[in-house]
């Protein structure tokens, strides 16, 4: 079935944004306070900020050159090997929408039960997730249209968030002086480099636009612009708002922040006192609804650009008469609704880092193949300063692979290998079972 492209490069943009302002950017804070101070803590944002620009700007180039729904499928399927590109479709299903949109969900239901305690988190998790699905399972404008609309929103709460908070607020600047025994890591070494991962998980969602490019209008050019003004965007509001987070209390006083998970919260309570604290974190909550939201738009066009394919089930490639892949949203908040049944955040965080960071690396890789491979296929967009973004981005992500590897086996190794393993076998049972012509 022919794509439908009905999507302009500002509702690209809002999907970036809204895919990576999220769960992670909340929580995460939090916890790194207890390894690094406040200044390795903002130049942590920084480089991940950094890390993200250099992988949009070469995802630009590919999905420029390749204007289909899917993103890292169509890539390293056009790059690498069908398997290669089948592996990175599951790996997208469980781990790159599936598990964060039950996280972001999670987070939701948790901020709002802070403020309403009667509200059961998981069960209101759950409603938001099966609201929200369906919505993108019948109508691609009508669901861009309200992403570009929380998406906005949420932006502006942020930046009333910062400015109130450095204005009004009840904070300090003496704040970002203060710091745990142990918040002393070099930004050399391995402690850095796992405090990273929570950047990384909360930066992901910065190639969101390559998941829908086949919907876009004149995707040449929208979709390198939504990578590149979505992904600068959220590095200034990410970098502004835990400035604001570090402003407002002291080290010690964020740390027990871990045990609530609600960084934001907690910094709303500190700034503006309990009864204003509880209205941000209102607030808060109902801003994570744009994220869920953008993810739910986004992951579904993996599976059917696999199904077009003959990887995956057939029916996943059915599309409603006004362009929704239907059955792939209903089958992605399926799996997303378990995760929310049976999962927490905490022990997510770095499986979702070190396996999309696995797949982002390869993509990057595949982008030196193609211009090797295949240079005369047009590309509307070339990455700036070729070849140093790619360059810059495989040394860090294998440094910061090597070193998640090193410090925590079990997440890496055991979960993320484990999730790559299946996704191995299955292909493998697949391409036997279906014979596909790709």
């Amino acid at each position: 079935m022919t794509t439908l492209r009905r999507l302009g490069w500002f509702a690209a943009t809002a999907i970036v944004v809204a895919n990576m302002i999220g769960t992670g950017v909340f929580i995460s804070t939090g916890y790194m306070v207890h390894a690094l101070d406040a200044p390795r803590i903002l130049l942590a944002w920084l480089v991940g900020g950094l890390l993200a620009l250099c992988g949009a700007m070469i995802y630009g180039e590919l999905g420029a050159m390749m204007p289909r729904v899917g993103g890292e499928y169509v890539y390293l399927k056009e790059a690498l090997h069908p398997g290669v590109g089948f592996v990175s479709g599951w790996v997208s299903l469980v781990a790159g929408f599936s598990a964060p949109i039950g996280a972001s969900a999670l987070a939701f239901g948790n901020y709002l039960h802070g403020v309403i305690p009667v509200l059961p988190v998981r069960l209101t998790a759950v409603s938001l997730i099966a609201g929200l699905t369906l919505l993108h399972m019948f109508h691609v404008s009508l669901g861009s249209r309200f992403q570009t609309v929380l998406t906005v929103l949420k932006a502006m709460l942020i930046l009333l968030f910062v400015a109130a908070g450095l204005l009004w607020g009840d904070g300090a600047w003496s704040h970002l002086h203060t710091s745990l025994s142990s918040a002393s890591s070099s930004v050399l070494s391995g402690e850095f480099a796992v405090q990273l991962f929570w950047v990384s998980f909360a930066f992901s969602g910065w190639n969101a636009a390559g998941y829908i490019a086949g919907e876009l209008k004149d995707p040449g050019r929208s979709l390198p612009r939504a990578l590149l003004v979505g992904t600068a965007t959220v590095t200034a509001l990410y970098f502004a708002l835990n400035l604001v987070f570090l402003y407002s209390a002291p080290a010690a006083q964020l740390s027990a922040i871990e045990n609530q998970r609600e960084v934001g919260f907690s910094a709303a309570m500190a700034l503006f006192g309990p009864h204003a604290g509880r209205w941000i974190s209102t607030l808060i909550a109902f801003a994570l609804i744009s994220t869920i939201s953008a993810m739910i738009m986004a992951g579904p066009r993996v599976y059917a650009a696999m199904a077009e394919d003959r990887l995956f089930f057939k029916i996943m490639a059915k599309r409603h008469a006004r362009g929704a892949p239907l059955p792939s949203v209903f089958f992605q908040g399926i799996i997303a609704v378990i995760l929310v049944l049976v999962a927490d955040i905490d022990q997510l965080v770095l499986y979702i880092g070190f396996t999309l960071n696995i797949f982002t690396s390869l993509t990057v890789v595949g982008a030196f193949v193609l211009r090797r491979k295949s240079p005369e296929l047009p590309r509307p967009y070339r990455t700036w300063l070729w070849p140093l973004p790619p360059v810059l981005y495989l040394l860090f992500s294998t440094w910061l692979t090597l070193q998640g590897i090193r410090l925590h086996p079990v997440e890496c190794l055991l979960y993320g290998g484990g999730t790559l393993g299946v996704g191995v076998v299955l292909y493998c049972i697949w391409s036997k079972v279906s014979n596909p012509t790709s």
